[in-house]
């Protein structure tokens, strides 16, 4: 079952204005329950616009936006609940953290849902041990955190509204790349354990390889594909063709086939490119 859906969504930019851009173009997508998306596409194709639709901070210029089969643009009362449904995480979160703790930030959102103490405490606690943090952290100022704590603590606010789509934009966005890895690392634990549809924008081919069931790729506000991993990485050099850099993994096979070894089109991970050449050497029976 569906939980976001998108039918003929267009989204223009200044329209009536000389600076009238077309941001999104015809797009229709469906995005299932559960499922663990990665959303891909260069600076100006449309990915953050699209995001921005799918809790209504954007309304359309044309077509529908459903959440959970309704439209709520048609019933504006709607609107609040949908926010609660699908919890939108901005790039560098970090900066929108203000309460005098960290625990007291991550309870930020759940007071606001109008839920009870303890209902608050224990998604506080249960978001808190998703990202990682601490008891003695919760009680901390969040400018005592460093940078990947301040940004798991920010996430850990909006996970703590138990959306049933979790959205976040370049999530890993600044951090070196211990800090990518918890990141990642964490989204992992989140979506295993809570099994909510978790939408990640990203830039990074190879940080999306590593977990995505799907991959929805933006190119100039269309949708360029939207497919199970290996038949993304399937048309790698069409999607380096419209300025995406494919996983260093794919690039090195791709190359080795244009040299006449016959590895398959679709290898994404270092792990199924060793099997390919362990299967082309006769070194291994797979």
């Amino acid at each position: 079952m569906s939980i976001i859906k998108t039918e003929g969504l267009t989204y223009v930019y200044g329209e009536k204005t000389p600076f009238r851009k077309v941001a999104l173009d015809n797009v229709s997508i469906e995005i299932n329950e559960g499922e663990m998306i990665g959303l891909i596409g260069h600076t100006g194709s449309g990915k953050s616009t699209l995001i921005q639709h799918f809790n209504g901070l954007l309304k359309p210029t044309s077509g529908k936006v459903l959440v959970d089969g309704e439209d709520f643009f048609a019933d504006k009362k709607k609107l609040r609940e949908v926010r609660f449904k699908v919890g939108l995480v901005f790039q560098y979160p970090e900066y929108q953290l203000f309460e005098e703790t960290v625990e007291k930030d991550i309870a930020y959102g759940p007071k606001n849902m109008g839920l009870d103490e303890d209902e608050i405490k224990r998604r506080v606690n249960e978001a808190a041990e998703l990202v990682g943090l601490t008891k003695e952290q919760l009680l901390k100022s969040p400018f005592e955190l460093s940078g990947g704590q301040k940004r798991r603590a920010a996430i850990a606010g909006v996970m703590a509204m138990e959306p049933k789509a979790l959205i976040l934009d370049e999530p890993a966005s600044g951090l070196d790349p211990q800090g990518r890895d918890r990141i990642f690392d964490m989204l992992k634990k989140y979506h295993t354990e809570k099994r909510n549809t978790v939408i990640v924008v990203s830039h990074s081919m190879e940080d999306i390889a590593k977990f995505a069931d799907r991959i929805l790729v933006m190119n100039e506000g269309k949708v360029f594909c939207f497919d199970e991993p290996p038949k993304v990485f399937g048309r790698s050099r069409e999607i380096e063709q419209i300025g995406l850099a494919v996983p260093q993994v794919t690039r090195v096979i791709n190359k080795l086939c244009e040299m006449g070894y016959d590895l398959g089109d679709d290898v994404y991970t270092v792990g199924y490119a060793e099997k390919q050449i362990l299967k082309k050497l006769n070194k291994v029976q797979i």
